[in-house]
């Protein structure tokens, strides 16, 4: 992924284009709720405009490409609480609050070298990029990387739209490390891309948001908080880069100063980030702003020595508006 011309910063699955989405499970039938769309204009090849629900029940799968489709049920007013910001949980476990033990450390911007990449420290900031499953929450199961993001309803991530092609019934890890869930897993039970993704894979709005259901009553944002989305933020910006690679059981870290590749194209320099990683944040270290993630051009990069975003303008900003 990323390597080499062929490959791309995520499992090699191929795009599907679906105009509707009819899941039948063995033992029921899976309600599937309406369509609706959501217009974003494109960076360059990792979001769609049309907002895509993704249907399923909790567990069962979850389409995402090409609609929108209600996963989960509406949560009730009672699971709709506050929740611990500790780690600790087992891998897998419901609860992200249940074995909590010690503080997460407070962010400290790093005292690193440009261009230098090396694993992620624990921190606040790092424990809200996680790993992308559509199996069981374990080693060499992650396809891609996301981000939680600040949102008013306190339950959207990030992500690359190329990752979800092809890919149902999707739970995502946040601060995942070595075959351990600390802050447990979380159920996606809404897709949202834009429209020029949905109607041409346009590498310009190659981003995803996608909505998780309540974990335990818990809303992810009040368990690991979220980063403030940053639109139309200067070319050139140093960022930080995170991402899990395929075959890494925690993620990565690049500092670097971005440029402008393309009209619609942010690029950075840095090395060791291959597939598995699209998907991961671009974050703005004056501001601690999401800017971007892994895809756009070449689906995020064909070497692993250089990541591209979509830019990010109203087009993403109206996207997150709409999952809200």
């Amino acid at each position: 992924m990323g390597r080499h011309a062929k490959q791309r910063k995520r499992r090699s699955l191929r795009p599907v284009v679906l105009s509707s989405v009819l899941a039948v499970g063995v033992v029921g039938v899976i309600a599937v709720a309406g369509l609706f769309s959501v217009h974003v204009r494109d960076p360059r090849q990792r979001t769609s405009a049309d907002s895509v629900a993704m249907a399923a029940s909790a567990p069962a799968p979850v389409p995402v490409t090409g609609a929108t489709v209600d996963a989960s049920p509406s949560p009730s007013a009672g699971e709709e609480t506050g929740a611990s910001e500790q780690p600790g949980a087992a891998a897998g476990s419901a609860d992200p609050s249940a074995g909590l033990s010690r503080q997460i450390p407070p962010f400290a911007p790093p005292d690193v070298k440009l261009g230098v990449t090396a694993d992620a420290a624990v921190n606040t900031e790092s424990v809200r990029v996680g790993a992308l499953f559509t199996g069981d929450i374990g080693p060499g199961n992650h396809f891609c990387t996301a981000s939680v993001i600040d949102s008013p309803g306190r339950n959207l991530i990030l992500t690359a739209a190329h990752c979800l092609s092809g890919v149902s019934s999707i739970t995502f890890v946040p601060g995942y490390h070595d075959g351990q869930a600390p802050f447990g897993s979380w159920q996606v039970s809404k897709v949202f891309t834009a429209d020029g993704w949905q109607n041409g894979n346009d590498p310009d709005e190659d981003f995803a948001v996608l909505a998780v259901a309540p974990s335990n009553g818990q809303r992810i944002e009040d368990v690991v908080g979220g980063n403030p989305l940053g639109i139309n933020a200067a070319w050139t910006v140093q960022t930080r880069l995170y991402g899990y690679p395929d075959g890494a059981e925690k993620p990565i870290l690049c500092t670097n100063v971005t440029s402008r590749e393309d009209t619609f194209q942010r690029r950075i320099d840095g090395p060791s980030f291959p597939g598995g990683t699209s998907g991961g944040p671009f974050i703005d270290a004056a501001t601690g702003q999401v800017i971007g993630v892994i895809g756009g051009y070449q689906q995020g990069g064909d070497t692993d020595g250089t990541s591209y975003s979509a830019y990010f303008d109203h087009t993403v900003a109206d996207l997150v508006t709409r999952a809200s």
